[in-house]
């Protein structure tokens, strides 16, 4: 039997290919990008005309049975800028939504409007989160009631901290059908384009990720056909009927979304291990050229120390990474959190390795005039969305303790 961690020529190709995109369009446009604070359409447009953006190529990237695919684009997509980057591939977290929960129809129908096409390129948003209900998604209050008599869904309720919230021609909302049922009473809904009663009256100024648009989406009365449940209402009556009989100590419907949760993260952890890597390669190039006392400060102990253990680390949290994507895509247990576990290393990789380049540079790391301020603030999200590190901490202690940590 052969073992080899070498990435194959089609991985090297993807890696190259995406790394072009992100050095000659994306860089250069980085800083502007995120001093506007507007969603970069023009770069979004970019990458459809060269098929970076698009239904299939990310079916190209699902299909790949190493896993590895993902997270090498997503690397090198946010090596280039984490805010264009998330602009980009946050479509996908929709898109997502509906591979999970659709038909074969509602995936036709619904997967091309979320991308649109390379003359008029258009965005989807996963609307999830609420003021309320982050990490615990059983506190979820957005309500979808079934109209009988029309076929039609309504809902109502708040959510927050949506990728394209508003500006997304199509979102997919995730709402609860019966209260009493906790996560396991939720339904996956997408609501049409132009669809009335959705607002996001304004977008949320971030820390970092700013060329990302992230808004509050508010749902008042909104009516949907019902063909917009996604898996269709048989499929959803037998699973709340399974869920009732199973009574409030059934595990079924928390392991589901653990396993969704665990399938996600590392393509989310690659997206860190970009950020990081970016800010190891400016801060190496500076120290290599940067003179004090007559010889560049890499000469000195405590540069070069600290640039070797910002590689160790960067290169340690990707083979976890790698090794939590093969897993999921090989349908291998997570019997340690290992996917939360390699979202949880390269978070922290991520606003560690970015604080030490800002040290390196000294003042000049301090200020916008180099991209390591940039990729510091870009860097601290993954210490929060896609679930806290201290949710991270307690998948990974439940799963190797049995045990019910709090």
């Amino acid at each position: 039997m052969s073992f080899s961690l070498e990435l194959s020529e089609e991985h090297r190709d993807l890696r190259d290919w995406v790394h072009g995109f992100a050095e000659k369009v994306i860089r250069p446009a980085a800083a502007e990008w995120d001093e506007r604070e507007e969603t970069p359409w023009p770069i979004i447009q970019e990458a459809a005309k060269v098929g970076l953006y698009g239904f299939e190529t990310v079916a190209t990237f699902w299909a790949d049975d190493t896993g590895l695919s993902l997270p090498i684009a997503n690397e090198e997509l946010f090596w280039g800028d984490g805010g264009i980057g998330m602009a980009i591939f946050g479509t996908t977290l929709a898109v997502a939504g509906i591979f999970a929960a659709g038909t074969p129809d509602q995936m036709a129908e619904w997967v091309p409007q979320c991308y649109g096409d390379e003359d008029d390129p258009k965005v989807a948003a996963f609307c999830s989160s609420e003021p309320a209900a982050g990490s615990d998604v059983s506190a979820m209050r957005t309500r979808a009631v079934y109209d009988e008599a029309t076929d039609e869904w309504v809902l109502n309720g708040q959510k927050a901290w949506a990728t394209n919230g508003g500006i997304a021609n199509v979102h997919v909302v995730q709402a609860v059908v019966d209260s009493s049922l906790g996560s396991r009473g939720q339904a996956a809904f997408v609501v049409p384009p132009g669809t009335k009663g959705l607002e996001s009256p304004s977008k949320i100024k971030k820390h970092g990720l700013r060329a990302s648009h992230t808004a509050d989406v508010f749902l008042d009365d909104v009516r949907i056909p019902g063909s917009c449940l996604l898996g269709g209402k048989e499929k959803l009556d037998e699973k709340l009927a399974r869920a009732r009989e199973g009574g409030k100590g059934s595990k079924a419907g928390g392991q589901a979304a653990m396993k969704t949760f665990e399938l996600s993260r590392p393509t989310v952890g690659s997206q860190a291990i970009g950020i990081a890597r970016a800010a190891y390669e400016h801060a190496l190039e500076y120290a290599k050229e940067r003179e004090t006392f007559g010889r560049p400060i890499i000469d000195n102990q405590s540069i070069a120390f600290t640039l070797a253990d910002m590689r160790m680390e960067i290169d340690a949290a990707r083979l976890l990474v790698w090794r939590a994507a093969w897993m999921g895509r090989n349908d291998e247990p997570f019997t340690a959190g290992e996917g939360s576990m390699s979202k949880l290393k390269a978070g922290r990789v991520a606003t560690w390795a970015t604080e030490r380049a800002i040290q390196i540079l000294g003042g000049n790391g301090y200020t916008r005039e180099f991209p390591v301020e940039r990729l510091h603030r870009d860097a601290k999200i993954y210490d929060i969305f896609e679930g806290t590190e201290q949710i991270q901490q307690l998948v990974v202690s439940r799963a190797i303790s049995g045990r019910h940590i709090q």
